[in-house]
C-alpha cells in the first residue's frame, strides 16, 4: 500500500489532526460524486481570471494518480470544468480534481465516476484566453500547495501535506487511530471524554 493509500484511509479529518492540525482547505466545497474519498499528488494548474485554457494545457501533464488542483488569482464562479475536460482528465488516470472555481454538467460528471470537489456549481462558462502558469505553488483556501504535495480529499473536506512530510504525517495518523480506538473502547464500556481527556478538571477551575 502507497503512503496516499495510506492517506485515503485515514481520511481528511486525520490526517489534519496527525499534522498538527495544519493544511486544511479552508472553502465550502461540493463533493460532485457523494461517498468518494481520495488522495494523491497535486498537479497544480493557475488559470487566468474567469478563464480555463490552462486546464486545457495541463491535461498531456497529468501522470496517473495525480491529484489536479485548479484555481486562479481571484476565485469566482465560473466553470472551468465540464464533462469533457472531465474525460479527458479521467483518461489520463487522475486521482480527483480540486477546482477552486465552478464546475458543470454535473449529472453527467457523477455519471463519469471522477472524483471532483469544487468551490461552486455554475452554468457560467470560462474564456479561454489567458496564459497562466503549470506545476507551481498555488494558494487554495488559505493554503499554498506546491507540486507534489498530498491532497486528501473526501466529505469532510480537504487536507493538503506538505510532501517531504507525508511518511511522518501516516505514520502520526495511524498513531492517532490506534488511540482512537482505545478510548473508543472505553467510551462504549461506559467511560466519559469528560473524565477521560481531564475536561470536568477544566471546567471545576473555570477554564485554562
Amino acid at each position: 500500500m502507497s503512503a496516499f493509500d495510506e492517506l485515503r484511509e485515514l481520511g481528511s479529518a486525520t490526517v489534519y489532526e496527525a499534522a498538527g492540525r495544519e493544511g486544511m482547505v479552508d472553502l465550502d466545497l461540493t463533493q460532485v460524486i457523494p461517498g468518494t474519498h481520495a488522495a494523491g499528488p497535486a498537479r497544480t494548474v493557475l488559470c487566468g481570471n474567469g478563464d480555463n485554457l490552462m486546464v486545457h494545457a495541463a491535461i498531456e501533464r497529468i501522470e496517473p494518480g495525480d491529484v489536479v488542483v485548479v484555481t486562479s488569482p481571484e476565485p469566482a464562479a465560473f466553470a472551468v470544468v465540464g464533462d469533457l475536460l472531465a474525460t479527458q482528465i479521467m483518461g489520463r488516470g487522475a486521482e480527483a480534481v480540486l477546482v477552486d472555481a465552478s464546475v458543470r454538467d454535473v449529472e453527467d460528471l457523477r455519471e463519469l465516476g471522477l472524483p471532483i470537489w469544487a468551490r461552486w456549481v455554475r452554468v457560467r462558462g470560462a474564456d479561454k484566453n489567458a496564459v497562466g502558469e503549470l506545476d507551481g505553488p498555488v494558494e487554495v483556501g488559505g493554503i499554498t500547495i506546491n507540486p507534489g504535495d498530498a491532497v486528501v480529499l473526501d466529505v469532510d473536506g480537504v487536507a493538503v501535506v506538505p510532501a517531504a512530510r507525508v511518511d511522518e504525517v501516516v505514520a502520526a495518523g495511524h498513531e492517532r487511530e490506534e488511540r482512537e480506538a482505545a478510548k473508543r473502547a472505553k467510551l462504549q464500556a461506559g467511560a466519559f471524554s469528560y473524565d477521560l481527556d481531564n475536561l470536568r478538571e477544566v471546567v471545576e477551575r473555570g477554564g485554562r
